[in-house]
């Protein structure tokens, strides 16, 4: 099994490009489900895990996936399934968004429950209801949810604004002719993102990034081609590597305005952060102040974000705090953390950071995406060598990642067993 070596200790300097949002690509993928013309995407972070594993669900499902580096082409192979494979689906949860369309165009979908990152529960009963309210009628058989009867166009309202959901039933919405209306949607950059393309699909979206979203849906979309949006959270990440690492680093690609929660708390903790139109400059000397911050859906401070922030903070001179609104088990890397020399006291979900002056490098292993994340920004800043084990994890959301970590000056390697 793979392992990343780090020797820490090397300031980011130079310029790293961000790749195209995972988060993005998943969703948009899917949609190409609502159609039987090829689509064609742009800018798609190919070698990530789950996006192989979102083109290996489609090609069960029925599609043939031709990628070449960042680009896909998803046409039509043979007539779609309706029942998702339980292999496939158990390993990423976004797979649940395969519901949305195949319930839509043929009015019945057998899904399993779906995995992903151990950061809690996760349920799908917002999907599920919001399907209810366009007239799903939904059983549970052997581990799988099967949603059947025509859906309708209607008015959907989400007791919270989950992202996931958001998608699923933008998805249904575009292939049912008439008006759907999402209350208290999510307002993510991955939702305008989404909504762009069914636009370019044939569907009319609106307020896509405000809490409601109208869409007026067609039966019978088109083809499309379409460029995936940059990973915010990837960008973000290289943001905390830099500033945590004393580097001055140029995170090009992404549009500032996607993360400017971030920016505002890392400008708060001491580090210069330039924004314009090619992306961001971080550069930091020092520890950096402690600033505390509480997860909560954009345009707040991302969930995604927590750990590797949790990482930086480990260096402030003082004491900070991180409270975690999202998930309820996002702190698995602190235990790891503390492998590191990092002094942080759990309660429920929060954290409280007392600030050290350095971390060590130790063997460590990663529990999730960005708690793997997480381990990654500490080991780049700490003194000697650490070991990441269980990099699949990591391997998930970043691209690349030791190779553009390197090509900043990082001294990291790949090893496996």
């Amino acid at each position: 099994m793979d392992r990343l070596v780090i020797e820490g200790g090397v300031a980011l300097r130079g310029e790293a490009r961000v790749s195209g949002s995972k988060n993005a690509a998943l969703p948009i993928l899917i949609a190409t489900l609502l159609t039987d013309e090829d689509c064609i995407l742009d800018n798609v972070p190919a070698r990530l895990r789950d996006i192989r594993l979102t083109c290996r669900l489609l090609e069960a499902l029925g599609k043939r996936v031709e990628a070449a580096g960042t680009r896909v082409v998803v046409r039509s192979d043979k007539p779609l399934k309706t029942r998702a494979p339980y292999d496939l689906v158990k390993q990423m949860r976004a797979s649940v968004l395969v519901a949305g369309p195949l319930l839509a165009r043929f009015g019945w979908v057998r899904v399993p429950i779906p995995g992903g990152c151990a950061i809690g529960m996760r349920p799908i009963d917002i999907h599920l209801k919001g399907f209810a309210d366009l007239g799903a009628r939904r059983t549970l058989d052997q581990g799988d949810i099967i949603l059947d009867s025509p859906l309708r166009p209607g008015s959907v309202r989400f007791k919270f604004p989950s992202v996931g959901a958001t998608e699923n039933l933008m998805l249904a919405a575009a292939a049912l002719p008439g008006l759907t209306v999402i209350r208290n949607a999510a307002r993510e950059p991955e939702i305008e993102d989404l909504a762009a393309f069914l636009d370019s699909m044939g569907a009319r979206v609106s307020g896509a990034g405000t809490p409601v979203v109208k869409v007026r849906g067609s039966q019978r979309l088109k083809g499309a081609r379409h460029r995936v949006m940059a990973d915010r959270i990837e960008a973000g990440t290289l943001m905390l590597a830099a500033a945590a690492t004393g580097g001055d680093l140029m995170v090009s690609g992404v549009r500032p305005a996607h993360v400017r929660a971030l920016t505002l708390k890392m400008r708060r903790a001491g580090a210069v952060v330039k924004e314009s139109a090619a992306g961001l400059r971080v550069s930091m000397r020092g520890r950096p102040r402690p600033v505390s911050v509480a997860t909560a859906p954009y345009p707040g401070f991302p969930t995604d974000l927590q750990a590797p922030w949790m990482a930086w903070m480990c260096l402030a001179r003082g004491r900070s705090r991180v409270l975690e609104n999202v998930f309820e088990k996002r702190f698995l890397h602190a235990a790891e953390l503390a492998r590191m020399g990092a002094r942080i006291a759990l309660l429920g979900r929060r954290a409280e950071i007392e600030g050290v002056e350095r971390l060590s490098g130790a063997p460590v292993m990663a529990s999730d995406l960005r708690g793997g994340a997480a381990l990654l920004v500490a080991a780049l800043a700490a003194r000697g060598r650490t070991e990441l084990a269980r990099v699949y994890h990591v391997d998930r959301g970043y691209e690349r990642v030791e190779s553009k970590l390197r090509g900043v000056g990082a001294r990291v390697r790949r090893v496996g067993r």
